[in-house]
């Protein structure tokens, strides 16, 4: 499930801009995964002499280093000079909505 943020998000607000970009993150490490495991896995059951494989995931997977070292070491998350930071809505002043509104 996934977390629950406090306020609106918005990529001004530092902290929402950093966990975004370590879903962001996740989400290559995963298309990554999926699809070099699943072309390992074809070319092992076909028995094929694929040589662009090992080229491929090799560059993918430094594409994936670089993109780990500039979201762990390298990225910083200034406040935007226009960001106000509200406070978060309890659920006792949350609005309730009219399940049988339409629009």
């Amino acid at each position: 499930m996934p977390p629950r943020w406090p306020r609106k998000p918005s990529r001004q607000d530092p902290e929402f801009r950093k966990l975004d970009d370590r879903y962001t993150y996740a989400a290559h490490i995963a298309v990554f995964l999926c699809v070099g495991s699943g072309l390992v896995f074809f070319q092992q059951l076909y028995r094929a002499d694929w040589q662009w494989l090992v080229p491929i995931l090799g560059w993918w997977a430094l594409g994936l280093g670089i993109h780990s070292l500039w979201i762990f070491f390298v990225a910083r998350y200034p406040v935007h000079p226009g960001y106000v930071e509200l406070a978060p809505i309890e659920s006792s002043e949350a609005p309730e909505a009219d399940p049988l509104e339409v629009g």
